[in-house]
């Protein structure tokens, strides 16, 4: 069997195409368990940052080198696409993100810009320098946030354990809940249509707060505006990735949303996830991500139990069921790699 160049296993496995083995990166791979990043980190703020492309493709580089992964994720934060849309964007040490003037009131949505999205040009230059740095040895993945988890953020004004403010508009309101929905659609498309131009060769859109729903909601209030956002990135013929975070409860709906390869988390068995679909997409994950805490033989056991789950058919991404913690070993991580690598079907 002819395997493609080892270029080209990431996207391959994205199509569900045979590979010499099994394609492997993290999400989060660049961050605070890297020194190099804690060395720039100690300067710089993260908005400065995503903000300087030669800073962001400085850092989204430093994994691809320490750690040889098959693909290169762009450095960047999901939140940026609010700033061009009228929304003021901070991050505070110990806090996250926040937004000073998050939506209160219908006529917030009416005033948000959906004009604006080249502003984000900045992240384009970064693709495309990090681009002639690698010279083809792997391609660049750019994402964008799902629209319910932008615009959770973008009411409540950071992370929310309850999500209080944004289920009261979405069961309340669902005429302005759909207005703010297709505005965000319309500005995540452009943005990674920028990504794509730049020279993304696949999108990921993180849907980080979509466990915070049932399944019924997240059919009702939610799917048709991921299925729209999806179908507006494949448009333009490069693979996308839907990973949902806590989604256990329902990958067979995130799966109807779209994507040619659907990501799952750690709380759900990879084999089950993928037979739930029907194996209709590629299926990433889901190695937690404390695992990589383990001592290496218990690590090595876990990594190959996960290989050997998803079997002999063509199309799994080896990837974390969530990001790399700020603590990881790198020398663990890299064991990872080698371990993906070490493994015959």
């Amino acid at each position: 069997m002819r395997f493609a160049p080892v270029a080209g296993r990431f996207l391959e496995a994205c199509r569900r195409r045979p590979t010499d083995v099994r394609p492997v990166w993290f999400m989060r791979q660049a961050g605070r368990y890297l020194k190099p990043y804690r060395d720039i980190r100690a300067k710089h703020g993260i908005l400065e940052i995503c903000k300087r492309p030669d800073l962001a493709a400085a850092v989204t580089l430093q994994p691809v080198e320490i750690l040889d992964v098959d693909a290169a994720i762009i450095f960047a934060d999901l939140l940026l696409p609010v700033e061009p849309m009228g929304l003021k964007l901070e991050f505070v040490s110990g806090e996250g993100p926040l937004i000073e003037n998050p939506i209160a009131q219908p006529e917030d949505i009416d005033d948000l810009s959906t004009d604006h999205t080249d502003d984000l040009g900045y992240v384009g230059e970064t693709i495309r320098i990090v681009i002639e740095a690698l010279a083809a040895r792997v391609p660049v993945i750019g994402f964008v946030g799902a629209p319910f988890t932008l615009a959770s953020y973008m009411i409540e004004g950071a992370a929310s354990r309850t999500f209080l403010k944004t289920k009261t508009l979405m069961f309340g309101n669902e005429t302005m809940w759909g207005r703010l929905r297709g505005k965000l659609v319309d500005v995540l498309g452009d943005f990674a249509q920028l990504q794509i131009s730049a020279g993304a060769r696949a999108i990921q859109v993180f849907d980080s707060w979509a466990g915070a729903l049932s399944p019924e909601d997240y059919v009702r209030y939610v799917q048709p505006y991921s299925r729209a956002l999806i179908e507006r990135i494949r448009s333009a013929s490069v693979p996308v990735i839907h990973f949902g975070t806590g989604a256990a409860g329902f990958t067979r709906e995130l799966q109807a949303a779209g994507g040619d390869v659907i990501g799952v988390d750690w709380r759900v068995s990879i084999d089950q996830a993928w037979m739930d679909i029907g194996y209709r997409s590629a299926i990433q994950g889901n190695l937690d991500p404390v695992a990589l805490f383990a001592p290496l033989p218990e690590l090595r056991n876990r990594v190959t139990d996960l290989l050997r789950r998803t079997g002999t058919r063509p199309g799994h991404i080896v990837n974390l069921g969530h990001g790399i913690l700020p603590e990881t070993p790198v020398e663990n991580v890299r064991a990872v790699v080698q371990m993906v690598r070490e493994f015959r079907r």
